[in-house]
């Protein structure tokens, strides 16, 4: 592979607007009592506060990690790049070392990567930050990415065969990430899902739904069988990856039931126990929310799922599709420290539970239920999407829940619901840098419904829609384009891109799926199946095609987990290979001048990273506009544990 030299672009900033309607400017107000409250904190030297974004006041809670310095080889040496961390200094440099001998002339200033041209793929890295002109200790050693790609080891678990006679095997699946052990390295929580899963729609038995705990050099840490009374496909099993409790080590959360089997071996409730009915669904018995020890897989407290199934059919239908339709989530609720959204529902009732994870043991936060006599009639009611969103839309400093076409405060309550029922992909993010606060982007599975929706998701506004037309599948939001302001839209029943006014721009992409940052500069790259595009006035270039792996999920073609994982601020693609016996992940070899703090210290990325497994998976978004034209990127108000 040869290496890419960036061809450098300017980067105009955006063109003035006339004055926003009142619904942004009431946004404007609250965006700068923010700034003013951090401005404060500053002062106080309690806090950062970054060029081009205001910030809540309360520091978050965020993991410790280390540098996560990665080596990329190419055919003229190696890239290497590594975090700048929310808890950096803002002038901090650094120096990278070969084998304990400084490649670089001078200290790294302008970017968080060094290519050292002529390395060989062997050549072993550190990283060493200065801070106030005094050199600190090395970094953890680099991954190694001798090949483009880093392969860790799995190993698939032993197939069977159903009560009528199906035999299945094992695939990978989604993936989330973690710091399982407290070494400031992420480790993988991976799911194995059976060939013969199933969608909710479908009869028939599936197999059981696996979750291992998986160091990068393929150490396995332990493995959860969820057993027969957790049926297997998209729908079911929605796992949370977090350091709840602010103790150094994540925490994996997941719904349960009897006979799972913990990753100590111990089972959960009956290990006799048996719920499915003839066609395979499981509509009775008890329902579990059980929380895992990161380190071990144990399972440290079980407590009843909320809310339970009750009556089958008052979730849409009496054969067991709607009933079993789970979304799960990571929100700061009060601001600073990290709570559990647990959720059932969104094609009629619809169920919302958040959670804290304390001192070893849940406390339910709040309740939000579709059917309680403070939301009846007001026109909650079957407005959820396959996937969910969090961020602060109302600029309080606290997270609130966007699902599908209606949102919750951060305190339980509704806020807001536009009516326009569900939709299968929906996308949150500071999409037009004209505007304080953020955007919301969504489509419609319904033939009655609008087709695409641009919302203000401090109030549920619309501020733009398409007709109905279809089911309307797909929708991605992202500016992959830099001959525009701010964020493209389309989806897979438009034939363009979008603006943020809705007025169309350029030709519709090749594809309408997942988003990269891949390459140099801070327009984002389409990613879908195995490989990675860049967007074209005429026609889209292939930068990246996996080698040996597949994609997730049919027809979805979603890889196993997408984010900003090691090295800078770029983003790595991770895939299984086809025989399942290796996750195989990439990360970008292309140099690049910009210097952003690494998104997993912006929580509104971190906590997306988090609910990308979630149903129908969906890319995540940082809380300030990341794009063509940007200002400097925020520096994150964050404290570690």
């Amino acid at each position: 592979m040869q290496h890419p030299h960036p061809h450098p672009r300017s980067h105009p900033h955006p063109l003035p607007h006339a004055d926003p309607p009142p619904h942004r400017r009431r946004r404007l107000r609250v965006v700068l009592l923010a700034l003013a409250a951090t401005t404060a904190l500053v002062g106080a030297g309690l806090t950062t506060l970054g060029a081009g974004t205001a910030q809540a006041a309360t520091a978050r809670q965020v993991e410790a990690l280390d540098r996560g310095v990665v080596s990329v080889h190419t055919d003229s040496g190696n890239l290497v790049s590594w975090r700048w961390l929310g808890t950096d200094p803002d002038g901090v440099s650094f120096n990278v070392y070969r084998a304990g001998t400084k490649v670089n002339p001078a200290p790294v200033t302008g970017s968080t990567n060094y290519f050292h041209s002529g390395g060989p793929a062997q050549a072993d890295y550190t990283v060493r930050a200065i801070v106030n002109g005094v050199e600190q200790a090395d970094s953890v050693h680099a991954i190694q990415f001798r090949t483009g790609y880093k392969d860790v080891p799995i190993t698939p678990p032993a197939g069977g065969t159903t009560p009528d006679g199906v035999a299945y095997t094992y695939e990978a699946n989604d993936a989330s990430v973690g710091d399982l052990d407290g070494d400031g390295a992420l480790d993988i929580v991976l799911k194995w899902q059976p060939t013969n899963a199933k969608d909710n729609s479908q009869s028939g038995y599936t197999g059981n739904t696996i979750v291992d705990g998986v160091k990068l050099d393929g150490t396995r840490l332990w493995r959860v069988d969820l057993g027969r009374n957790i049926r297997s496909g998209a729908h079911y099993t929605q796992f949370q990856v977090y350091d709840y409790d602010g103790d150094g080590k994540a925490e994996i959360a997941m719904k349960t039931a009897d006979g799972t089997v913990d990753g100590a071996g111990t089972v959960i409730g009956s290990s006799s126990a048996d719920y499915r009915n003839s066609s395979g669904y499981v509509l009775s018995g008890p329902e579990y929310l059980t929380m895992f020890n990161g380190q071990s897989g144990r399972a440290m407290q079980s407590v009843d799922y909320v809310p339970a199934r009750g009556t089958v059919s008052s979730w849409g239908d009496s054969y067991g599709n709607r009933v079993d339709r789970f979304l799960a989530g990571t929100a700061y609720l009060d601001g600073s420290r990290p709570s559990l959204i647990m959720a059932r529902g969104y094609y009629t009732r619809t169920v919302i539970a958040a959670w804290d994870w304390r001192g070893g043991a849940f406390t339910r936060r709040w309740t939000f239920d579709t059917s309680s006599s403070t939301n009846t009639g007001k026109g909650y009611d079957g407005q959820g999407s396959h996937s969910l969103s969090v961020g602060d839309v109302d600029g309080d400093g606290k997270d609130e829940i966007v699902y599908g076409a209606m949102a919750v405060d951060d305190n339980g309550n509704g806020l807001w619901t536009t009516r326009t029922g569900h939709g299968d992909a929906q996308h949150l993010g500071d999409l037009d840098p004209s505007h304080a606060g953020l955007e919301y982007f969504k489509v419609s599975e319904s033939t009655g419904q609008p087709a695409e929706l641009y919302i203000d998701p401090a109030n549920g506004t619309v501020d733009w829609k398409l007709a109905a037309c279809c089911d309307n599948g797909r929708g991605v939001a992202g500016d992959i384009w830099a001959g525009n302001d701010g964020a493209e839209v389309w989806s897979a029943s438009d034939t363009s891109i979008r603006d943020e006014a809705g007025a169309t721009k350029g030709r519709e992409p090749s594809s309408v799926n997942f988003l990269s940052w891949w390459d140099a500069d801070p327009v984002r790259e389409l990613l879908d199946g195995t490989h990675i595009d860049k967007y074209g006035t005429s026609s889209d270039t292939r930068l990246l095609t996996g080698s040996g792996v597949h994609s997730n999920n049919s027809t979805k073609a979603t890889p196993s987990l997408s984010g900003d994982i090691f090295g800078d601020w770029r983003e790595e693609v991770v895939w299984p290979t086809g025989d399942n016996t290796a996750l195989r992940i990439y990360s970008t070899p292309y140099e690049t001048t910009t210097r952003i703090t690494t998104l997993l210290h912006d929580t509104m990325y971190r906590t997306g990273l988090a609910w990308q497994n979630t149903a129908y998976n969906q890319p995540p978004h940082p809380s300030y506009f990341l794009g063509n034209g940007m200002p400097t990127a925020p520096r994150p108000a964050v404290y570690t544990p």
